[in-house]
């Protein structure tokens, strides 16, 4: 009865150890290669953001494209700062004579959408101008084979948890028209 018993919970280790490590691990690398391929990709939108001064429909279009080619969904956040120049508005600052300082007032993604992709009419690009801030994060929102084996086993990641995630910024260095 004693060797049985010690067959039976060597084969069920030998098991683990021969199926389960290596499904776990080429899950993870599944995650690290999509992670690598979220963060380019973002990083390229952002770039292009900055050297063309425009968000323009094909260009999101591709960005959603490529980071769903992936395989997962994601929640993608885009905040632009604009620009808000009033040079020739005095302070109440310490000199009297200062001009006024820039202010950035923030433009989110359902008021970016809103231009790039109308539910009615055509889409139009999104123009930005030199000292504007565009920064867009990416999360992934469905869990991966690698959260799910983990939340199997360990219980270690929770259901609202992200394990992919991108962010770029930067400053638009270009008047789009």
């Amino acid at each position: 009865m004693g060797d049985t018993l010690i067959t039976v919970i060597a084969i069920g280790l030998a098991a683990v150890l021969m199926f389960v490590f290596p499904l776990m691990t080429m899950s993870d690398r599944t995650d690290d290669v999509s992670q690598l391929t979220v963060q380019t990709a973002t990083t390229e939108f952002v770039d292009n953001i900055r050297s063309t001064g425009k968000i323009t429909p094909d260009a999101y279009s591709s960005f959603i494209q490529n980071i769903t080619a992936t395989g997962n969904s994601y929640d993608v956040e885009i905040e632009v700062q604009v620009l808000d120049e009033n040079p020739g508005k005095k302070t109440s600052q310490t000199e009297r004579d200062k001009i006024g300082e820039n202010v950035y007032y923030s433009i989110y993604t359902s008021q970016i959408l809103d231009v790039i992709e109308p539910e009615t009419g055509t889409p139009k690009n999104y123009n930005l101008k030199e000292g504007d801030i565009v920064s867009v994060n990416v999360r992934n929102t469905n869990q991966t084979m690698s959260q799910q084996l983990k939340n199997f086993f360990y219980t270690v990641t929770g259901n609202n948890t992200y394990t992919i995630a991108a962010s770029a910024a930067g400053f638009v260095t270009a008047t789009g028209n």
